[in-house]
């Protein structure tokens, strides 16, 4: 039986080069869609690239006829993509382009603050609304069967915010009670790339993904210090002092910096909210139920990734 085909837009980035990979060990015969073709992939040297099943062709989700030219001279039936800013309409033509080349699954990286009733979310949810309108246009264009939105929580990276504080010895944390997941890339990708693959594993269209326990960040802040062999001072950030670290250390705009300002102080007595929205317990397996393998721990993430608040 022939391998499936299948495409992946954005594969130098953390997430989409874990899905071309995953795909890859599953059988998948890979097509890796790029803006620059000549560009390495992070976990994938040349030799590797050349001993798998993969093929190189240019794209840019920002170009809908880039994108159908690529489906249709490659022949993948399955594409991941992502969410591309400056993409207009919601992505809408990029999405009718891979429809018209002959993509019958698409596995969209979303957002678990694309929650509810998505019509309903209003703008200035910016995060939540973006996502959700890219999954409206899925729905209408490819049918509800047709595609996965993968919906992870909050990214394990997030947390480079605080490099400067740590290289310092003084660490300020906005909202330190306030929880987050620390989902870490290489999940994400092994469970975009099983889906790719295989296809849907069961009926659900929308999956959430997180990290296996919920920290506070004063917790993840002090784990961090832990694998850095520091010990900062750690003090309780102001608004106007986290606005400034997500603009000046995480590169945010303004308007973005504030929106995750007023999202990272939200909290609730009963621990079930994430940057300020709600998460259920049953979800937090979801890592291994979609990949076969457990969800990396903070802790582990920790230690793997030092050098990125060393350097």
């Amino acid at each position: 039986m022939a391998s499936r085909k299948v495409i992946v837009f954005g594969p130098t980035g953390a997430v989409g080069s874990a899905t071309a990979r995953t795909a890859a060990e599953l059988e998948a015969t890979v097509v890796l869609a790029m803006r620059d073709p000549s560009k390495p992939i992070h976990g994938l040297d040349a030799e590797a690239e050349k001993q798998g099943k993969f093929e190189r062709v240019q794209a840019d989700l920002t170009k809908p006829d880039t994108v159908r030219d690529a489906v249709t001279t490659t022949g993948a039936k399955h594409a991941f993509i992502y969410l591309a800013h400056g993409a207009p309409d919601h992505m809408k033509a990029t999405i009718e382009a891979l429809k018209a080349g002959g993509i019958e699954l698409v596995v969209f990286l979303s957002s678990f603050t694309s929650q509810g009733d998505l019509a309903a979310i209003p703008p200035n949810d910016i995060i939540a609304y973006m996502h959700a309108q890219v999954e409206i246009v899925l729905q209408e264009v490819f049918g509800a069967d047709q595609f996965v939105a993968v919906r992870p929580g909050s990214f394990a990276s997030n947390t480079v915010l605080y490099k400067a504080g740590l290289a310092k010895g003084e660490v300020k944390v906005f909202g330190p009670d306030a929880l987050v997941d620390n989902i870490v890339p290489e999940d994400i990708g092994r469970v975009c790339g099983t889906v790719l693959a295989k296809g849907p594993q069961d009926e659900r269209r929308a999956i959430y993904l997180y990290g296996p326990e919920l920290l506070s960040q004063m917790e993840c802040v002090k784990i961090l210090a832990k694998a850095l062999g520091k010990s900062p001072k750690l003090e309780i950030a102001d608004e106007q002092e986290a606005l400034k670290m997500f603009v000046e250390e995480r590169g945010l705009p303004p308007f973005l910096a504030k929106y995750m300002v007023e999202q990272s102080g939200k909290t609730a007595a009963d621990k079930s909210l994430v940057f300020g929205y709600p998460i259920k317990e049953e979800d937090l397996p979801n890592v291994e139920q979609y990949s076969g393998r457990r969800a990396t721990t903070f802790e582990e993430w920790a230690e793997q990734n030092k050098q990125l608040f060393l350097s």
